[in-house]
């Protein structure tokens, strides 16, 4: 009985070690593979066969005033827009102008329909109408006195009477002026006209609106566009660079190659608590060209003397919105050359342009940077 018991233990034993030894051989067979590391190549590096075809330039010094540019907004002179409004409330029956059209001063903008020129005519005719009985008792009453038939006091009664009935006609004509009705033209339509010549830059009423007088929104906003204002937020870390009655270059995208003048008229007192900038205003002279809302560039110069990079113009390549410079990767790998992103500055003479920042003079560029770029995209 006892070897009976020994030889079931043994043959556990062996069936327990055989399933142990078959799972691990199933584990190490459904283990995953090793991870494989691929490294992706740097997409700023160009090889190519025959570097002979890339000349390469060394980017030369070249010393100018510190600088610094900052983007803005092009926005009418406040002190040159003025609304065109009506004092009488009413329907609009016609619209002379839309927004955008250039208007001059005296010109039609719109027709209003309104109760209160007709309220305003019949005060100023019942005015005359008193007045003229005023004026006719004022002489009866004189008569009489002179024939002693009144006493002095029911005279000075008559000509109170009369003059107050001249004041009553002088503020009831005042009415209608300041409504903008004449008084030799009875009619409950009040004709709108622009106060300044210049461009609608807001229009908010439309044929059959209604207008509430001033206790509404503007009709019509006029601005005079002849001067403007360009509006810039410059970081508080660069508004030493900023200065009042200073000029500033203004660059528009949409005329490259044309810079204009500004002066610095203002240099805001509160920062702006998100971004941590100041609003900059620069005023200059309208050539006609700029128009609310353009988006520009502000170009400060400061009194230190700062040292940049050099570079032939074909060194350098717009790409994506940004500016790019291809310099040689090292004396071992002829064969390669990287690109570099670089701020480039303006143009100088012998068709060179700075490179305010991104390279060191020094350094070797590729001249033409265009070509290898293409070279490299085949």
């Amino acid at each position: 009985m006892d070897s009976v018991k020994l030889l079931a233990s043994l043959a556990l034993t062996l069936l327990l070690l055989g399933c142990g030894g078959s799972s691990e051989k199933n584990a190490a067979v459904e283990a995953p593979p090793p991870t494989q590391v691929v490294h992706e190549q740097d997409v700023n590096i160009v090889r190519v066969d025959h570097p002979e075809q890339f000349p390469l330039a060394t980017a030369a010094e070249h010393a100018g005033a510190s600088s610094l540019a900052v983007t803005g907004t092009v926005v009418p002179d406040i002190s040159r827009t003025v609304p065109a409004i009506s004092l009488a409330s009413g329907r609009v029956v016609e619209i002379r102008a839309r927004l955008g059209d250039s208007v001059q001063k005296g010109q039609l903008l719109m027709r209003v329909q309104s109760a209160d020129i007709s309220q305003a005519y019949s005060d100023y005719r019942k005015a005359q109408a008193d007045s003229t009985l005023a004026d006719t008792q004022y002489e009866r009453a004189k008569e009489l006195y002179q024939h002693g038939a009144i006493a002095l006091n029911d005279l000075q009664v008559a000509q109170d009477a009369a003059q107050k009935g001249k004041v009553d006609v002088e503020t009831a004509a005042e009415h209608l002026r300041v409504l903008g009705s004449p008084l030799d033209h009875p009619s409950a339509i009040v004709d709108v006209r622009a106060p300044i010549s210049g461009v609608i830059t807001d229009q908010q009423v439309t044929n059959a609106s209604g207008v509430q007088s001033l206790s509404s929104a503007n009709p019509f906003t006029i601005s005079d566009l002849s001067n403007i204002w360009i509006l810039c937020d410059v970081y508080e870390n660069d508004l030493a660079n900023v200065r009042l009655g200073e000029t500033a270059d203004i660059t528009v995208s949409a005329y490259p190659g044309r810079t204009f003048s500004g002066r610095i008229s203002n240099i805001g007192a509160i920062l702006d608590p998100n971004i941590r900038t100041a609003k900059v205003r620069i005023e200059l002279r309208n050539p006609g060209l700029m128009r609310p809302g353009m988006f520009v560039t502000a170009t400060f110069h400061g009194s230190q003397t700062e040292k940049h990079a050099a570079v032939p113009a074909s060194a350098i390549l717009h790409l994506h919105d940004r500016d790019w410079v291809y310099v040689p990767v090292g004396v071992s790998d002829r064969n390669a050359f990287r690109r570099v992103e670089v701020k480039a500055g303006g143009m100088l003479p012998n068709n060179l342009q700075e490179i305010l920042s991104g390279i060191t003079p020094g350094q070797q560029v590729v001249t033409n940077a265009l070509e290898l770029q293409n070279t490299a995209e085949q």
